[in-house]
């Protein structure tokens, strides 16, 4: 019995030790997740927590904890000097762009005078919706809102006029025909999928802000954030993002994902910004005036 105890302390404890070890390397990187409007289908935070475990089997050491904020909790965080090492957001999280640094990437909705401070790793779109192939008849159009995402500029921008209402009564109005058109995204596309439903639908190519951004925010975790990035922007990840209905920002295969947008809007555009936006969306003014707002912010 004395043997066999020396034998499994001799072999305990360098085992220990080197576990010990092991965690002491590990290098904590801390990824948020702000969803600021609707996805398709899924959890955008669970598919962050998927791309982690890939980022840690390529790099070495580093531990990627995501976790999920709130607009509001991530801005109220922000102000108080608490920071990820890396952000995931959509628009109306403007604070952002104080804190990130350039990245080697390039995308319009990302540019700032510093650089490029964000780059989105997946994106929606905007259609018309129509429960048979006419759009040419006359019909009333119901406009889905939710988050901080503007459809009315898409609207504005596509010539087309309707009535706002939440994303779920506007849905649900388009099914009960009190209305012939659902001017909606990914995420109604989704829900007719669960259902389906057959429904026509014609994408909205001239503007687009459902952009899930990334930014980094630690210089000093610089390359462990970078490894996150360029796994989450991976041909093998991309090609995963029809699990949580949405779409590579370089486009895809179907009607809806393979519409390169013409227009966007800043990722770290103000609130006030984008409430004069709105405003002039629904205005009815001269859509001239839309465009050269969308280039001043």
């Amino acid at each position: 019995m004395l043997i066999l105890a020396v034998f499994v302390c001799l072999f305990a404890l360098p085992r220990g030790r080197e576990a010990k070890g092991s965690n002491a390397e590990k290098r904590v990187i801390r990824v948020w997740n702000v969803d600021t409007f609707e996805g398709g289908k899924g959890s955008r935070t669970a598919f962050l927590k998927k791309t982690a475990l890939r980022a840690e089997n390529v790099n070495a050491g580093a531990y990627y904890l995501v976790s999920s904020y709130t607009p509001e909790g991530a801005q109220q965080a922000l102000r108080e000097g608490d920071f990820p090492d890396v952000l995931s957001f959509g628009i109306g999280l403007s604070l952002g762009a104080e804190f990130s640094i350039p990245l080697p990437y390039s995308f319009p909705g990302g540019e700032t005078e510093a650089g490029c401070l964000a780059v989105p790793w997946c994106r929606g779109g905007y259609a018309l919706f129509s429960l048979d192939d006419d759009f040419t008849a006359a019909g009333d159009v119901v406009i889905s809102c939710g988050g901080k995402n503007l459809p009315q500029i898409a609207a504005a921008l596509a010539g087309i006029k309707g009535e706002e209402c939440d994303s779920l009564s506007a849905y649900v109005g388009f099914l009960d025909g009190k209305y012939r058109y659902l001017l909606g995204t990914q995420r109604d596309l989704c829900r007719f999928s669960a259902r389906g439903l057959a429904v026509t639908l014609k994408p909205l190519e001239k503007y687009c802000d459902l952009y899930q951004y990334v930014s980094v925010l630690s210089a000093e975790k610089m390359q462990d954030c970078l490894a996150f990035v360029n796994t989450l922007l991976s041909e093998e990840v991309q090609n995963s993002l029809t699990s949580i209905g949405m779409y590579p920002p370089k486009g895809g295969t179907d009607a809806l994902s393979a519409v390169n947008p013409k227009k966007t809007v800043s990722a770290f555009a103000s609130e006030q910004s984008l409430g004069e936006l709105l405003g002039l969306a629904r205005s009815g003014g001269d859509v001239k005036n839309i465009v050269k707002y969308l280039k001043s912010i």
